[in-house]
């Protein structure tokens, strides 16, 4: 590892994390095809503690009032309710992950990480984003969303511990299967994203602080969070842009595309 891996898994992370395209998955492919030394989990959750700063950046508006409607709601009078609501939505959608996390622990951080198993989460979650993208209906917004949306939505973003499905691809796909809109779809996932990074950062804080405290590591972590961060941030105002008059169906053809070079280098 030196500080040019460390800025341009940071830059990956960020880049790949919020886009529909796996950042797992392309961390994993990089490290493989480029000859990077294989980086720990602590430092691939440091880096989704890298972005889940540029959500918290991006969406702290958002934050605010749903952090205001649960501790001060007079504040907000009747614009509380609805973000309390979309308070427990968020929660209610994390359960699963965490869930499936816990069980799935020791899976994510060795099967899962095979070539063969990407390239198939990426071929398989992209078609299925490019079928809900065409058949949804999108026609609801975030405001109609109900516990059982974010019930569904949760259950999907479970698989998205198995590099190459996409966390965020996955629950855009499932906003996209219950009929709403791809703004709507997206900015979910977002919000949705940032207790689960949270959660991970937590859990793993200790081998992040014991491995970057190690002489020479400290920095390279810390190069790595503030590229996520920053990129993170840039790729969440692009994409909200981008499907307001296009579609996710480029971002579906680029999957297929990586998992078919993925499995060419497995095969060759």
């Amino acid at each position: 590892m030196n500080y040019f891996s460390a800025i341009f898994l940071g830059l990956l992370q960020g880049v790949t994390e919020f886009l529909p395209i796996s950042s797992s998955g392309h961390l994993v492919i990089a490290e493989l095809l480029l000859g990077i030394e294989e980086a720990s989990l602590a430092f691939d959750v440091a880096l989704h503690l890298g972005t889940l700063l540029g959500v918290f950046v991006y969406f702290r508006r958002d934050l605010f009032m749903i952090f205001t409607a649960l501790l001060n709601p007079q504040e907000l009078g009747e614009k509380a309710g609805p973000q309390r609501l979309l308070a427990f939505y968020i929660c209610l959608g994390t359960i699963p992950a965490v869930l499936a996390g816990y069980l799935l622990k020791d899976a994510v951080e060795t099967v899962f990480r095979s070539p063969s198993y990407i390239a198939a989460s990426l071929a398989g979650a992209g078609l299925l984003l490019l079928w809900a993208d065409k058949a949804g209906k999108h026609a609801r917004a975030m405001k109609s969303l109900g516990w059982g949306d974010a019930a569904l939505i949760g259950l999907f973003q479970a698989f998205a511990l198995m590099p190459g499905v996409s966390r965020s691809g996955i629950t855009m796909t499932a906003g996209l299967i219950r009929g709403f809109n791809r703004m709507s779809a997206a900015r979910f996932s977002f919000l949705l994203s940032i207790p689960v990074i949270f959660g991970a950062g937590i859990y793993n804080l200790p081998d992040i602080v014991r491995q970057g405290s190690e002489p020479g590591l400290f920095g390279f972590y810390l190069t790595g969070f503030i590229a996520a961060a920053v990129s993170g941030y840039l790729v969440i105002a692009f994409l909200l842009r981008f499907i307001q008059t296009h579609s996710f169906a480029i971002f579906a053809y680029y999957r297929f595309l990586l998992a078919g070079l993925v499995f060419l280098t497995q095969v060759l």
